[in-house]
């Protein structure tokens, strides 16, 4: 090759080269509004993002993988937790859990009902960001023992068995009931242990207090599911003025074979 001839190469790569990155670069910007859901970003939104960082949560939580990896990744908090749980969570941290025995404890970030809004509208358009999954392996609280891991993966289902596909719904999205609920009698996370889930649901349906429209246990714990407002259990952490901290959702984000195959696994924890 001649040096014309390398000339007129380097010249023409770079060109090309240049052409495709500014095609890039433009296809990038047409696609950021729907990837980032910016036209959800209005003075409430903006409000919570001054919270975050005034209150400097960055300082022990991530975002989208970006923190300081301390405490846990909070890009998919809103849909994990919801927000009646995160409202009276961040309202006292300690009603939840306990140094002593969760070895672990949120300082009370003091933030008033307004900042409360702000920041759980700010968490909440993270949430509808379109990450494409990442951070890949993101800290999560789930319903582990102290000290051990878990949780996280879903173990592999057998495509004609509903008890293993319910376990592996259990373990990981969409519903991933593992990030508040633990099968371990007296681990209780942000919901309930499920430990015994079947035998208990049998002894609510039929008693006195019950407030749902189920019949049988299989109908409770479904119920629960989709309506966990329908039936609050009296005395416990879970439910706030007359509403279940449990996310409403699970009907618009599980299809009805993926319900089905929760409750028959929900059914086998006895």
């Amino acid at each position: 090759m001649s040096k014309r001839q390398a000339a007129w190469f380097f010249f023409g790569a770079t060109a090309l080269f240049l052409v495709v990155f500014l095609g890039m670069t433009v296809h990038s910007h047409t696609r950021f509004p729907a990837l980032t859901n910016d036209d959800r970003i209005d003075e409430t939104v903006m409000a919570g993002n001054e919270v975050w960082h005034r209150k400097n949560c960055i300082n022990c939580h991530t975002l989208l993988g970006e923190g300081a990896y301390y405490a846990p990744d909070l890009t998919r908090i809103t849909a994990h937790r919801g927000t009646a749980y995160l409202t009276a969570f961040l309202q006292d941290p300690a009603r939840f859990y306990s140094e002593a025995e969760h070895r672990r404890l949120m300082t009370n970030p003091k933030l008033t009902e307004a900042e409360i809004s702000e920041l759980l509208a700010f968490l909440g358009w993270i949430d509808g960001i379109d990450n494409f999954n990442w951070p890949p392996r993101p800290i999560l609280v789930s319903g582990g023992l102290p000290g051990t891991t878990g949780g996280t993966a879903a173990p592999a289902a057998a495509s004609d068995d509903p008890v293993a596909q319910g376990e592996a719904l259990f373990r990981a999205a969409p519903a991933a009931c593992y990030a508040c609920h633990s099968t371990a009698p007296g681990v209780a996370m942000a919901g309930p242990s499920l430990a015994g889930i079947g035998a208990r649901a049998s002894e609510w349906v039929t008693s006195a207090g019950y407030t749902g429209s189920a019949t049988d246990a299989a109908g409770y714990i479904r119920e629960s599911l989709l309506t966990p407002s329908a039936h609050l259990v009296p005395g416990t952490l879970y439910s706030a003025s007359g509403r279940s901290f449990m996310p409403d959702n699970y009907g618009t984000v599980l299809s009805s074979e993926q319900v089905e195959q929760l409750v028959t696994y929900l059914m086998t924890l006895r």
